[in-house]
Order: structure tokens, then C-alpha cells, then sequence
């Protein structure tokens, strides 16, 4: 079956919002084209005076193994469960049966098991992009102070004027720091940790809650589900406790990681509720169900001489049942007709 020239443009037109939107999520975390919000903040902030345990690679959860994780184990996990489906499906179906999408007519056919694959993962990679997205955003508007801030700003109290009154610091050029650390500590609001770990975690679980139906997993789904969801908070918690996040920050990373992960399984992959990878029927013209369009059919003379022949047999079944019917009538008067000259008789000898 050929694509049609619509569904090609909307290939198409899908590739480019995918580039865009990684190119979006790139100039936000690698450049310095949006600038961060800079907020204010008061002498000897106490939310704000928290110690500061090192650079992000020295956290107990890296960004490297954090992004290692939500982009790595959901490609293998979806990978491996289609595989496994597919297989189960070929060995119970007939090979002649299956479907074959052409994308084009030099190209050889889209397996089912690499379109639902290719399907499942790129709209999970479209959701870990618009999830960083989201918060990146998030973070550069706001401005949120990290619970370190103060110990990485290092201002100077004393130039300041902190000493006499309680004075609120609005300008940039308070911090005498590294500006690097700095600037890490006014990207707090939304945790970016926190929303890519639950975004995975939930869209893993409802993946394999509605996609594994083999019996005996009754409580395997649940469990693995269960344990998912447990990494992420997991994360979460351990961005509070290192002091990197508010736990208001972890929170809304949780919120915006639940919603895009359950918009997309919900309105886009439907619950992940796809073709079949192996069709039982083949696909039918839909122009031979139409009798308006279907060709004369040409009997041949055998055909013919039986239809005739059944039709006269037909014919004389119905006189014999008429001549039949036709003497019983004829039977039955004639008996009336003696009964009643007997009736006669027998009166008029009585007389």
C-alpha cells in the first residue's frame, strides 16, 4: 500500500517541528541567546545560605547519568517489547497475511515493527524535548534563587551597607563568585531533574501498563510501574537534599513531567493503542464490495442448459401439484354429491 502524497507531506511537515523543537531545546541549554532573570535578594537570606556541595557532577545523580537514563533505558525498554510482541505475533499468524506500508516505490516496505517502534519513541523523544523546553523556560524567566545562592554569590556585605539595616540587592554586580556557579544558581524554577525523571517514569509505566497483556503480569506491571515512579521521586528528593532545589522547584518539575508525558500517551498515541503488527485479513479493495462497479458477468452455454433445465423441473412440479389438488377436489364433491343422493333415497322410501 503507497503512501498518499498527503501523508508524505505530513511526514515531512512532522520531521520539521521535531528539528525545530531540538534546536529550540539547544540554543536554551547550550547558549546564552535568552538571559536569565536576575532576582533580587536580601542580606543574610536564610533560604538562601545553604552550603554548597560542589558542581553537578559531583551530585549522587549527574546530569550525565541522569540524561544517559531517560534517553537510553525507554528507547531499549520500547525497543525490546515491540521486538518481542512482533515475534509472538509472527509465529501465530500467517506470513502471506501481514502488512506491508510502502513509503515509496524505490524503497522497500515499513515493517510494522519499526513503524510502531519508530512511532512510540519519537513522540517519547518529541515529550523529553518539549519537557526541557518547558522548564528551561521556566527557568530563564523566573530567576529562582538555588538554596546555595548566597554561598556561590559571596557578596560583600560591607560594600553593601548590609551591616546597618536589612537591604534588599537587586543588581547584578553584588556577587563577586564564579559566574558560572552563579548563573546555575538562578536556574532553579521548575526542577529540570525532577521533570525529566518523572516525564520518563510516567510514560514508561502507562506504556507498559496498556502495552503488556500477557497473562501472569498481573502484578509484574504494577511492580515495574511502581518502581519507576519511586526513581523519580527518588531524584527528586535528591535535588532537595543536596541543596540544589527548593522543594517547590521539585514540585513543578513533578507537575510539568505528568502532564506532557499524559497529554502525549493520551491524545497522540492514544493510549498506545495502534495497528496490529500482523494483520489477521488481508486488506480488501474497497472497489470490489461495489456492484456498480464490479465487471458483467458472461455465463457460459453449460450454465445456461442447467438453468434452463431446473426451470422446467420447477414447472412440472407445479402442475403435478396442481392436477393433484385439482382431482382430490373433484374426488371430494363427488362424495358430497353420493351422500346426499343416498339422503334422498332414504327419505323418500320412509314416505
Amino acid at each position: 500500500m503507497f503512501l498518499p502524497h498527503s501523508l508524505t507531506t505530513m511526514l515531512y511537515f512532522q520531521l520539521v517541528i521535531m528539528a525545530g523543537t531540538v534546536m529550540l531545546a539547544y540554543y536554551f541549554e547550550y547558549t546564552d541567546t535568552f538571559n536569565v532573570h536576575v532576582q533580587g535578594f536580601f542580606c543574610y537570606e536564610i533560604a538562601y545560605t545553604k552550603p554548597y556541595l560542589g558542581p553537578e557532577d559531583t551530585s549522587a545523580i549527574p546530569p550525565a547519568l541522569l540524561y544517559a537514563v531517560v534517553s537510553g533505558v525507554p528507547t531499549l525498554l520500547i525497543t525490546v517489547t515491540e521486538t518481542v510482541l512482533f515475534l509472538i505475533q509472527y509465529t501465530s499468524k500467517d506470513l502471506d497475511s501481514r502488512e506491508k506500508t510502502m513509503v515509496n516505490g524505490d524503497c522497500c516496505y515499513l515493517n510494522p515493527l519499526v513503524r510502531r517502534t519508530f512511532r512510540f519513541l519519537g513522540v517519547y523523544m518529541f515529550g523529553l524535548f518539549t519537557t526541557d523546553i518547558f522548564v528551561n523556560a521556566g527557568q530563564v524567566v523566573t530567576g529562582n534563587l538555588a538554596p546555595h545562592f548566597l554561598t556561590v554569590c559571596k557578596p560583600n556585605y560591607t560594600a553593601l551597607g548590609c551591616q546597618q539595616a536589612l537591604r534588599y540587592i537587586s543588581h547584578q554586580e553584588a556577587c563577586t563568585g564564579n559566574e558560572d556557579d552563579i548563573l546555575r544558581a538562578r536556574k532553579t524554577f521548575p526542577s529540570k531533574e525532577a521533570a525529566l525523571s518523572v516525564y520518563a517514569a510516567v510514560y514508561m509505566a502507562m506504556y507498559i501498563t496498556f502495552t503488556v497483556r500477557a497473562k501472569g503480569t498481573r502484578l509484574a506491571k504494577p511492580v515495574m510501574s511502581l518502581g519507576l515512579m519511586c526513581l523519580a521521586f527518588l531524584t527528586g528528593i535528591n535535588r532537595v537534599a543536596e541543596y540544589r532545589n527548593h522543594w517547590s522547584d521539585v514540585i513543578a518539575g513533578f507537575i510539568i513531567g505528568v502532564a506532557i508525558a499524559t497529554f502525549l500517551v493520551v491524545c497522540v498515541v492514544h493510549n498506545f493503542k495502534g495497528k496490529q503488527l500482523l494483520n489477521e485479513d488481508p486488506p480488501q479493495d474497497p472497489l470490489s464490495n461495489d456492484p456498480m462497479v464490479n465487471s458483467p458477468r458472461v455465463e457460459s452455454p453449460l450454465e445456461k442448459y442447467i438453468a434452463s433445465q431446473v426451470t422446467e423441473l420447477r414447472m412440472d412440479d407445479e402442475d403435478l401439484s396442481s392436477r393433484s389438488l385439482k382431482g382430490r377436489l373433484l374426488s371430494f364433491f363427488s362424495w358430497i354429491t353420493g351422500k346426499s343422493s343416498r339422503f334422498r333415497h332414504l327419505q323418500s322410501t320412509r314416505q
